[in-house]
């Protein structure tokens, strides 16, 4: 279950990230929209990495790479 949750704070990041997105990008704040879009994304990525890093150590541990 705990994986489900992650889906849906990515999507709820995803969300936001692009309603900031639209909002700074009409008002001429070009620069602070992309980075508010790099900042979601780098977010995300700390999420995601640790699950990465478990999967490839199960991978590891049935095919009995070690």
């Amino acid at each position: 279950m705990a994986n489900v949750d992650l889906i849906f704070k990515i999507a709820g990041i995803g969300i936001l990230i692009a309603v900031l997105h639209v909002v700074l990008k009409n008002a001429g704040k070009d620069e602070l929209a992309q980075l508010a879009t790099l900042a979601g994304v780098i977010v995300v990525l700390l999420w995601v990495i640790p699950l990465l890093a478990g999967l490839f150590d199960q991978v590891k541990s049935v095919f009995r790479l070690f």
